[in-house]
Formats: structure tokens, sequence, C-alpha cells
């Protein structure tokens, strides 16, 4: 039989600046869990309240990387408008010659 060395599993709930432990990311944490579960079992209405509770702990300890992202949308929104103009071209491209084609295979009859 052969053995398999199994790495242990520190959890990153200490706070990199001291030694004292991070309870923000144990609760969300423990939250999220806990909606997860009772999502599981059928307790919609409180997994979903608990999941969203556990969600914005998450949030409140990851505020550098929302503000980044919220100042990113632009961007994308920019991208998405491009892309729904370049879309909208084609389609409109393809319609006239749809109604090209059907003009004169009809022509033809």
């Amino acid at each position: 039989m052969a053995s398999v060395a199994v790495p242990k599993l520190v959890p990153r709930v200490m706070r990199e600046d001291d030694d004292s432990i991070d309870w923000v990311k144990i609760a969300a944490g423990g939250t999220l869990m806990a909606g997860a579960l009772l999502l599981l079992t059928g307790n919609r209405k409180a997994g979903i309240a608990a999941a969203a509770t556990g969600t914005a702990l998450a949030v409140l300890d990851q505020q550098e990387l929302i503000v980044s992202w919220w100042r990113q949308i632009p961007g994308y929104i920019d991208r998405a408008q491009h892309l729904i103009v370049q879309v909208q071209g084609a389609v409109e491209e393809m319609a006239a010659k749809r109604e090209a084609l059907r003009k004169a295979l009809t022509r033809d009859e």
C-alpha cells in the first residue's frame, strides 16, 4: 500500500500586517457556507438572505478590488456599445442583401 503526503491547508484568515485573526473573512465564509447549506436543504428564503449577507461581508473586505472594478465599468460599456453598433451594421447589411436577393428572385419568375 502506498502512502501519499497530504499538504496541510492553512486558511488565510490571519491579517498580513499583524498576527490577529481577520474576523470579517471568517464571518463572510461562515455565512456563505450557512447560506449554501440552507439552500441545499430547501430553505430558499433563508439561504438567499444568508448568502447575500455573506457576500456583503466579503465585499466589505475587498473594497480596493470593488473600486478598481467600478472604475473599469465605463470601458466595458464602451466596448459593448461598439460591439452592438458593429452587429447592428452587419444585420442591416444582411437585410439589404436579403431584400436585393428577394427582388432579383421574384423578378425572374
